[in-house]
């Protein structure tokens, strides 16, 4: 749906962040070198850095989001532009206006990029077409579409405990189809060339073709994390299922939870992850998410780290402009 035609500028640098798909191996890997640099800023005693002085962000959340929101706003701060936090539910389009005048009135506010998350495929994808050529626009989740940050700060995190993706095998569990971060992580994981995508799930939480994207589908919680290196859980999207998908919530768990007992299946290093927020005892079990297994809130850190680097390449920055810290 995204390709490089709209994702990059005419020179083959990120212009907007829009999906994983399409991009070459190349340009993720240097988002995560990117983010590697901005890491150590959090452990400044003066978390900043100038690179974006003057320019201006607007979060555009249709949706609620609490991690996604304050990350992309810490990840601004910490390059100095300053934040326009937009609370649609109260705005001007919850009173008529149209998008398109939203966001006329927000480029007349002089701003740089925007950060979007909507609740349908392709919003990110048709804002990036109707803004003025100077403003960047980063998904920040659409709809079932993509969430491109999360697949790469999760990218990030594998990458910092399991430095190969070739040799790693990895299982993505639960409600996939539902889930724009699968979809997202699918390409991400392709592309980086992981030896092999797992996704399990129950036959009717996974989408129609999912074959076609490279992935190995698995119904049978024990037989998919047989031999893994990382388990990527989600939580189940309630909110967007139609219809009776599944029996109970403890039916669910007790064939698709993460337990103790089940990740002794997966290889004794591996890592265990979760996007968040997480349903305890519905797709995970406490002790596991709670473990010296668990990567979960090192990914919120790193969130920080890659939305920097997504940020300064947009508007066409690198750690390699730093100046002094402010």
């Amino acid at each position: 749906m995204t390709g490089n035609i709209i994702q990059l500028d005419k020179n083959g640098n990120l212009k907007h962040f829009l999906s994983t798909e399409g991009l070459s191996q190349s340009l993720l890997q240097n988002i995560l070198d990117h983010a590697e640099s901005f890491a150590s800023v959090g452990e400044r005693h003066v978390k900043k850095v100038p690179l974006l002085r003057g320019k201006t962000i607007a979060n555009l959340f249709f949706e609620p989001s609490t991690r996604t929101r304050t990350t992309f706003e810490l990840a601004a701060k910490r390059l100095s532009a300053d934040i326009l936090n937009l609370n649609i539910s109260t705005s001007a389009t919850s009173k008529g206006e149209t998008l398109g005048d939203t966001l006329r009135t927000l480029e007349a506010m002089h701003c740089d990029m925007f950060v979007v998350r909507h609740a349908n495929s392709g919003a990110a994808h048709y804002i990036a077409t109707q803004v003025s050529p100077h403003i960047s626009v980063i998904n920040a989740g659409d709809g079932r579409h993509a969430h491109p940050t999360q697949a790469m700060l999760d990218m990030f995190t594998i990458r910092r405990h399991k430095q190969d993706f070739t040799k790693l095998k990895v299982a993505i569990v639960g409600d996939i189809l539902h889930s724009r971060v699968a979809r997202s992580e699918i390409h991400a994981l392709n592309t980086l060339g992981v030896l092999e995508t797992r996704i399990i799930a129950p036959q009717t939480l996974i989408p129609k073709g999912v074959e076609e994207l490279g992935v190995h589908v698995y119904h049978d919680m024990d037989a998919g994390l047989d031999g893994v290196d990382v388990v990527m859980m989600l939580r189940l999207q309630k909110e967007r299922m139609q219809g009776a998908l599944l029996p109970s919530e403890q039916e669910y768990f007790q064939r698709y939870g993460l337990t103790s007992e089940r990740l002794a299946i997966a290889k004794p290093d591996a890592i265990v992850m979760h996007p968040g927020p997480i349903n305890r005892g519905v797709e995970i079990d406490s002790s596991v998410a709670d473990s010296d297994r668990s990567v979960i809130l090192q990914q919120v850190s790193h969130g920080i780290a890659v939305r920097m680097a997504v940020m300064a390449m947009t508007m066409g920055r690198s750690p390699d402009d730093i100046g002094e810290t402010e």
